[in-house]
């Protein structure tokens, strides 16, 4: 019932986590999603009607272009005449304010002249002065009329005859009287008494601009109910793009309801929730174990929910266009840090749900799901930065591909196919901010603890880091990490569920702790066993040391929780056996508490922890055979392993027994390779071993008769030589004898003569 009662709990509990993570994802959504509704049509003058014939549903103004209604404007302020109102008092404190400053005649100037100022100061006030700002303003075009007003009465008068300040103290030195005296009439400084008296009246002028600008129709004409707007296929010019905007405009503001947006909302949560229902549901049947690892749900959930977030911004504030977005980055995460298959249904996902920010997104559906398909096709291994520049390319084309086929579809006659090069653009720049996948990779990893092929690779590079301290230190144990790693990844090759860089990565890692003291392990001992001056307890809290040690170094170097979880469990709960026999052994009479021989554990819990169990203590168990045959080798390996199972180390792992099995087989035909075994060759029976010697006898019998001949035909061959010899040796002698007795006949009868 206890049991029980724990199943019931931990289901209901995993349920509300779902929920909460179905609601959470859904509100966020909801909330970013424009409620108002809106027909989202994509059409440009020049481009083709890539949608069904539009009809309209009811009467709507066809609205001017801001272009149009600018240029209406114009023409029509072309002709208004601003309002000045004329401020007579101006030109008694002026006239007074001169006449008060020189009562007598000005220096250099006589009272005719003096008189001649006065009056033409009167005469430009009469005629009108204007700030210069304002006769700038007004007097570039000399038709250009004012309206002055006088005591509520406004008269018409030609900018051209009024004066400015600048121009109506420039007049004084164009009267021939003061021409003369120039120097003087500087020295009086007219430019005080000078003084603008038609004064700019702002508030009329506003007033009767804006009345006289919204006399302008906005809309040039009116479309009726059931008249067609634009057919299918057709050409968009200016009136027709005129229509398509005006017609937007009008649906908005009809269908801008607080009913109806609530309908809209409520459409929304239903259709958000549906699918974030079915791919919950898609984890449950099929991926169940992602539920056991809050980081896997966490990113798969949040790029879901980030993308649609971005589209519905997009179309609410019309930043740019959707197509931009990589979309594509997303299938491409899920596959280098998931699986393929549940990549591509949480991209359909992630697609059919920024579908509720678009009104026709049929397009954008095809496009999007095929390019998630290429990525998820081209990235079935991330092992090199080359790969994203090709999947970047690659989607690149296929997303242009696919637009100009849709496109091909939708307008049979390819002769009315537009290229929409702006559109190709954007597929380019989404192509481009798809390599962002590279850098963004790395965020992905810190914030949610993954670690990425590539990643892998960079920590498996034996030239830096503690990988080479470990070469350097403890060269016998950075040796055999190199052969664990060898024999670790090519299980994982062998076993298709297995991650072969993870667990090759991990192998090199699993004993950088020994590089605290390595002379406590025997694969660095040369000759000097410190042991021997240790108990068997402190000798093995020497070795189960390695373990903790290893984990402080790996979490001084930052490496990945996947790399540390390697180090804690390739040795599991194990028993450091030898020093505890020892001990046992020797206090017989003793209960030795073996927990202070064991390894802290835990003991493997995914598939590669328990492939580097198995590969770690196979080959260390190696070193100790005495003779490296393939029976000792087979044997050797099916105890290590067959011990590892009976002790229930691999208990919490989902590892199976055939997989055991090939686990099994690779490492004795590694172990063969490494030591060179060699066959051993089958003995001969008795009567084999009787007929080999007597055939043996014969054949040496035969041997010996033939040397016998042989010695007697090489002696006859001697005798008949030496008997041939001596003939010849006789007849030169005989002829010898002749030679002489003729010589000597010679000689007698040379005497006698």
């Amino acid at each position: 019932m206890t049991k029980f009662t724990q199943i019931n709990s931990r289901f209901w509990r995993s349920l509300v986590v779902r929920l909460l993570v179905i609601v959470g994802c859904v509100t966020l959504i909801v909330w970013f999603l424009p409620r108002n509704e809106e027909l989202r049509l994509r059409y440009e003058v020049g481009q083709p009607w890539m949608y069904n014939t539009l009809i309209a549903p009811f009467e709507f103004p066809v609205y001017k272009s801001d272009e149009t209604i600018k240029a209406e404007q114009d023409s029509m302020l072309r002709d208004f005449q601003p309002y000045y109102n004329y401020e007579a008092d101006v030109e008694k404190h002026a006239i007074a304010d001169f006449e008060g400053d020189f009562p007598s005649l000005p220096p250099g100037l006589s009272e005719a002249e003096r008189q001649i100022i006065i009056r033409h100061l009167h005469h430009l006030y009469q005629t009108g002065i204007m700030q210069t700002t304002d006769f700038n303003r007004s007097g570039q075009d000399t038709t250009q009329m004012i309206r002055v007003v006088t005591n509520k009465a406004a008269t018409s008068m030609r900018v051209a005859k009024i004066y400015s300040t600048m121009s109506a103290y420039q007049s004084f030195f164009d009267i021939p009287a003061l021409a003369p005296h120039r120097q003087a009439l500087q020295q009086l400084n007219l430019t005080s008494y000078i003084l603008p008296n038609l004064i700019y009246d702002r508030e009329r002028n506003d007033t009767e601009r804006d009345d006289m600008l919204s006399l302008i129709p906005p809309a040039s004409e009116t479309v009726k109910p059931g008249q067609k707007i634009v057919d299918r296929g057709q050409l968009i010019d200016n009136h027709t793009f005129l229509m398509l905007n005006s017609f937007e405009k009008d649906f908005q503001q009809k269908n801008a309801n607080a009913q109806e947006s609530k309908n809209v909302l409520m459409g929304q949560i239903l259709y958000v929730t549906l699918l974030f229902i079915l791919f919950t549901l898609y984890l449950d049947l099929y991926r169940k174990d992602y539920f056991e690892d809050p980081r896997k749900i966490m990113m798969l959930y949040t790029l879901i929910t980030i993308f649609p977030i971005l589209v519905s911004l997009i179309m609410e504030h019309n930043f740019f266009s959707v197509y931009i977005l990589p979309f594509a980055m997303a299938p491409m995460f899920f596959r280098v840090f998931l699986d393929s298959r549940t990549a591509f249904v949480a991209h359909v996902t992630m697609v059919l749900i920024c579908v509720a920010a678009l009104k026709y997104p049929y397009e954008f559906m095809v496009v999007q799901i095929i390019a998630g398909l290429v990525v998820i096709l081209t990235m079935r291994e991330l092992s090199r930065r080359a790969q994203i520049f090709q999947a970047a390319f690659l989607v690149t084309v296929a997303n242009c591909f696919v637009f100009f086929v849709l496109h091909a579809m939708t307008y049979k006659d390819l002769d009315k196919t537009v290229f929409d090069f702006n559109m190709y653009s954007h597929f380019f720049v989404s192509g481009v901010l798809l390599l962002l996948a590279y850098p963004m990779m790395w965020l992905i990893e810190k914030t949610f603890g993954f670690v990425s092929n590539v990643t892998l690779f960079e920590l498996s590079n034996t030239n830096k880091g503690l990988l080479r301290q470990l070469s350097e230190v403890a060269p016998g144990t950075f040796q055999h990490s190199i052969v664990v790693s060898n024999l670790a990844e090519e299980i994982a090759r062998r076993i298709s569920r297995a991650k072969p860089l993870l667990v090759r990565t991990g192998a090199l890692y699993h004993d950088i702790g020994k590089m605290t003291e390595p002379a406590y392990f025997t694969e660095n001992q040369a000759g000097i066993n410190p042991h021997a001056h240790l108990s068997n307890l402190e000798s093995a809290q020497k070795i189960i040391s390695h373990v903790t040690d290893g984990v402080a170094m790996a979490e001084k170097a930052n490496l990945p929780r996947e790399i540390r979880e390697f180090i804690t469990t390739h040795h599991g709960k194990g028993l450091v056996k030898y020093f505890y026999i020892n001990e046992q052994n020797a206090h017989p009479n003793e209960i030795i508490d073996k927990a202070a021989y064991t390894y802290p554990g835990p003991n493997p819990y995914t598939l590669e922890q328990a492939i580097l169990m198995m590969a770690d203590g196979v080959e260390a168990a190696s070193r100790s055979l005495q003779t490296y045959t393939s029976e000792n080798i087979t044997k050797l390996v099916n105890n290590i392993i067959d011990n590892d199972v009976r002790s229930g180390y691999f208990n919490d792992c989902a590892i199976t027994f055939q997989e055991i099995k090939e686990a099994k087989q690779v490492l004795i035909e590694r172990l063969k390779n490494i030591y060179h075994t060699r066959i051993q060759y089958p003995t001969l029976s008795k009567e084999a071993k009787e007929l080999a010697l007597h055939e043996e006898a014969k054949k040496k019998e035969a041997e010996l008769k033939a040397e016998e001949d042989e010695l007697r035909r090489e002696e006859a061959e001697e005798e008949k030589a030496i008997q041939s010899e001596a003939g010849q040796q006789a007849g030169r002698s005989k002829d010898d004898n002749i030679d002489n007795k003729n010589n000597e006949t010679e000689e007698h009868d040379l005497e006698k003569k």
